[in-house]
């Protein structure tokens, strides 16, 4: 009987350890995380201050190979007087590398923040980021798309193409999470939920 008890003991705290947990994303009414990093141009991006100047809209991409992202990003970008005449800013996160993110820019004319998402702790505070399983791995350098080569240190992992829009007071007021990554929120709905 103690051994029967051990083993569904084991196997009881080895379950969480073997499952991987998909991302949920922040919820509406959250408190969005703070962070910081660089853009493109080297600027130093900081939510906080950001924050102070007006509503955040926050996009999170899975890098410059895919054209769902790109298609997106030039939507934003072709409709972003749209966006800072609401008084917002637009910044985009990528688990994407600095030359891979100077590709995104060249291919959507992105002039808003692109920040590399160092060790994805951006991405993880956020609830987005997930490990791609080994078989699309491979799928994906079938068509010379190399994860690991393009995040560099960040691995394998990509986000769930997610949209928040944070208010000045650090708290979500609408979110579109999108675990179909051919699926994209319209700019007019971004719009419509600027506050």
């Amino acid at each position: 009987m103690k051994k029967i008890l051990f083993y569904c003991l084991i196997v009881w705290f080895s379950v969480p350890v073997l499952a991987q947990e998909k991302p949920e994303g922040l919820f509406i009414n959250s408190k969005a995380p703070d962070f910081k990093g660089k853009d493109q141009l080297g600027n130093d991006i900081r939510l906080k201050d950001m924050l102070k100047e007006g509503p955040v809209v926050l996009v999170f991409y899975r890098g410059e190979w895919c054209p769902y992202c790109n298609k997106a990003l030039k939507k934003l970008e072709d409709s972003l007087q749209f966006i800072t005449d609401k008084g917002a800013r637009l910044i985009a996160i990528t688990p994407e590398k600095t030359p891979s993110v100077a590709k995104t820019v060249e291919k959507t004319g992105a002039s808003f923040s692109i920040i590399s998402d160092d060790k994805l702790k951006i991405m993880k505070a956020y609830d987005v980021a997930f490990q791609v399983d080994e078989k699309t791995v491979k799928r994906y350098k079938s068509f010379d798309i190399d994860l690991a080569g393009n995040n560099g240190d960040n691995g394998a992992y990509l986000p769930v193409p997610a949209v928040y829009i944070i208010n000045k007071e650090g708290s979500v007021t609408f979110r579109y999470f999108e675990p179909d990554y051919k699926k994209r929120v319209s700019v007019k709905e971004i719009l419509d939920n600027i506050q």
